[in-house]
Formats: structure tokens, sequence, C-alpha cells
């Protein structure tokens, strides 16, 4: 039998506790993180905490109705959202992961539910390097400005911005993205793991994390690197006024003797 997954990343993040209290499904699963809602008898609900909804066997007016259901419990909504696809095909003699399928013996709903796990957290990826990739090309703008001018045309004020905006993405990756944690339910399943550790492969998810973690360093390092700078700039700036003001008063000394 052929199901759909179908993930989306709608906003920066999702407020669990309080849609929890409103949306009334069977929850199949819950933690701090995420929600797992069985709503059919072959469709799931997967919401996490970092923005993103999954769906499993939906068409796409119930997809809407839900989205605009939860849009009211995000934090910052795109007004794009980023989508993964993946079919899962139960029932097949073996286990069997392809490009954009996978073929599992019966229809397990841990398994169901990895799935849709892991196409979560792949399209959650999509939006972190999209993020990265901004903060990359807005750091060379000002590395190229540098080597064409030799100077910075950026203020102190926006550089804190910049280097803040790194910080808190790579934070709320580490907080979100337990891309390299198995998650518990694969710890004493040996087919489980298996499943797990093929999708993982089959989406690029610890490549792509590890781009986007040394992506964010070397902004990192680059955006230090203009802080130290514009220090310098500004001491130096501060120097000269020091200076002139030592140089004015000394002036105004000598023609207060020579008129005196």
């Amino acid at each position: 039998m052929l199901q759909k997954v179908l993930s989306y990343q709608i906003a920066d993040s999702i407020d669990l506790k309080a849609f929890k209290a409103t949306f009334k499904a069977d929850l199949h699963y819950s933690d701090a993180d995420e929600l797992f809602y069985k709503t059919g008898s072959q469709q799931f609900i997967y919401v996490f905490k970092y923005g993103v909804v999954c769906f499993l066997n939906y068409d796409a007016i119930k997809i809407s109705e839900f989205l605009r259901l939860i849009s009211s419990y995000c934090k910052n909504s795109f007004d794009q959202n980023l989508t993964e696809e993946f079919e899962i095909h139960t029932n097949a003699g073996k286990n069997k992961i392809g490009f954009n399928s996978i073929e599992i013996a019966g229809s397990d709903v841990e398994v169901l539910r990895l799935v849709m796990l892991t196409v979560s957290q792949s399209v959650a990826l999509d939006y972190y390097e999209e993020q990265t990739t901004r903060l990359i090309e807005e750091t060379n703008h000002h590395t190229q400005m540098l080597e064409a001018k030799g100077r910075l045309n950026i203020s102190g004020i926006n550089l804190k911005k910049y280097i803040g905006k790194t910080l808190v993405l790579k934070n709320r990756i580490a907080e979100n993205l337990y891309i390299f944690d198995s998650p518990p339910e694969t710890w004493d399943d040996e087919n489980l793991n298996k499943i797990h550790t093929d999708l993982k492969r089959t989406f690029d998810l610890q490549e792509r994390f590890r781009d986007i973690q040394e992506g964010l360093s070397i902004v990192k390092d680059n955006l230090e690197l203009f802080r130290d700078l514009l220090q310098y700039r500004n001491s130096y700036r501060l120097e000269l006024v020091i200076i002139i003001l030592i140089l004015v008063e000394v002036l105004n000394i000598f023609a207060q003797k020579i008129f005196s």
C-alpha cells in the first residue's frame, strides 16, 4: 500500500504546550519537542517544536485546513513554506530504501513515525541551510568590500546584529535537531535502528548538518575579525580626537602667553 509523507517548515517555532491543550485527537506519542497524533485509520500528523508539521496520507485541502488551524500557535510564520515529500510502501516483501521512497514489511506505527521524523528533520535542515547561506552571502559582501576598498562598510550595531543572528541560529540547531542521536525507540529494536540509520544516510542528514555547522563557524570567525577591525578603527579615531584636543589645548596656552 502506497502512503505519502508531506513535511512542512511553517515557522521558526510552534508552541506545543498551548496547541496540545486545545487540539483534541488521539495523541499516540508526545514529549517537550514533539506531538504525534493518529487522526484516522491510516492518517497521522507529527508536530515539532522547531516549526515543522508532517502529514501522512493527507490531501491538500485537509493539509491547508490544519496549517491554518495551527498558525495561531506559531512564532514567526513563513509566507512560503519549505516542503519535503517521501513515499512509504507498506506490506512489502522486505525493507528497502530508495531515493525518495521506502518499502517496509508490514505497517508498524513506530516505523511510520520514524520515517516522518526523518523527513521532518530533513526539511528543517533545508531551512537552516537557507539561513546559513544568507549569512555567508552577507559576510562575503563585506569581505569583498574590505578587499576592494580596504575598509568595512558596516556599522558596529549592524555587525553585532549579524553576530547575534549567527549565534541564535547555531543555538537553535543545537537545541532542536538531534541529528546524531537515535530516538529511544531504536535502542532496543534492531530493525528500527537499521531503518533509522539507512534513512539518515538517504537524506544525508549528518553531512548536511556538518556543512551547516562549518558554514556558521566560518561566518562567526569572519564577523569576529570584522569586530576586531572596527574596534581598532574606533580606537584609532579616539586616539586622533585626543591628540587634536591636546594640540588645541597647547595652542590655546601659547595664544594666552602671546597675547597676555
